[in-house]
């Protein structure tokens, strides 16, 4: 691999990892809080069709992003009632989650557009446009700095710097505010929280709001910056995968967005070389496309006994009377 070949695959890595990093970092808020949330692909799969939807609808990918936020607000409000209120079985109900977007987004698709559930191609405004950084084209001459500034770092949309941007920002969220460190004993021993005279009911919203918000921008991504529209299950697993990325993480920040770097390197590489020979053998094409998948089984197969998840996670809480 030449270098001009490994700065376009860099360059593809950042933009596929953005979306498992969004969910990545929502899923971490969520299960910190004590709920767990395997519905992160279904809230993907709301946010990207009514993103696209709307920017379809009005022309403006900004009212899409809000809208695509607000669809993955109301399913992560869904899967709060049913697992805090109600307390009900929370991976029960990130499944139901997942089926109902699946289902819903091609329903309505087809009504609204009568195109077999996708929506029509986003154009100009409609999409988040490519940004370019500052002083791209006058570093790009400098040998290796300057193609992995101006074409890896440079040329991406707002969210996939809003994404590297919430790295950072969660970090110190949760490890150095009063409210993380509220968000973290909540997932470790609620019945303390409670004592100290805390809402364990409204830091657990809060931990299910956030997660909301973050998977809303990750669908948004999906439809309205890395492709232009929305196709039936576009999500294609990423939740699956962001999952597993945190489970690979250990419940942080800063290995999060390692792992989903990892995972979009894997199908960088996937979409980009399509049939590789290795020892003489070719690899078949159907093999690449699945490297992200493999991973995420070898990773729940071989780190899910390893990584220690909050110790609350999974358990509805009864205050005591």
């Amino acid at each position: 691999m030449d270098f001009a070949t490994l700065v376009q695959v860099l360059d593809s890595t950042l933009r596929l990892a953005t979306p498992l990093l969004f969910a990545c970092l929502a899923g971490l808020f969520s299960e910190k809080s004590g709920i767990l949330d395997i519905g992160l692909e279904g809230k993907m799969l709301a946010a990207a069709f009514f993103a696209a939807a709307t920017a379809a609808v009005t022309g403006s990918a900004w009212i899409g992003l809000a809208a695509g936020c607000a669809a993955s607000l109301v399913l992560a409000a869904l899967h709060g009632l049913a697992s805090i209120t109600f307390r009900g079985n929370q991976l029960i109900s990130g499944v139901a989650i997942n089926f109902l977007a699946a289902g819903i987004t091609v329903l309505m698709g087809q009504n609204w557009f009568g195109l077999g559930g996708r929506t029509p191609q986003l154009e100009g405004a409609a999409r988040f446009q490519n940004i370019e950084l500052p002083f791209a084209q006058a570093l790009s001459p400098v040998p290796v700095i300057g193609p992995l500034y101006s074409q890896v770092l440079s040329g991406h949309t707002i969210l996939v710097y809003l994404g590297l941007l919430a790295v950072p920002a969660t970090w110190y969220l949760l490890f150095r505010t009063r409210f993380g460190l509220r968000l973290r004993a909540v997932g470790e021993n609620p019945a303390a929280v409670d004592t100290a005279g805390v809402s364990v009911t409204g830091l657990r919203y809060g931990g299910v709001a956030i997660c909301g918000l973050l998977c809303g921008l990750s669908g948004a991504y999906l439809s309205t910056g890395l492709a232009a529209g929305f196709v039936k299950d576009m999500s294609a697993g990423r939740g699956f995968i962001a999952l597993a990325a945190l489970i690979f993480a250990k419940w942080r920040p800063w290995y999060a967005l390692g792992a989903c770097l990892l995972f979009g390197l894997l199908e960088a590489l996937g979409n980009r070389f399509q049939s590789i020979q290795v020892l003489g053998v070719t690899v078949p094409t159907q093999f690449m496309q699945a490297l992200p998948y493999i991973l995420t089984v070898v990773i729940l197969a071989g780190f899910v006994g390893k990584a220690i998840p909050p110790r609350a996670g999974g358990e509805p809480y009864v205050k005591e009377r």
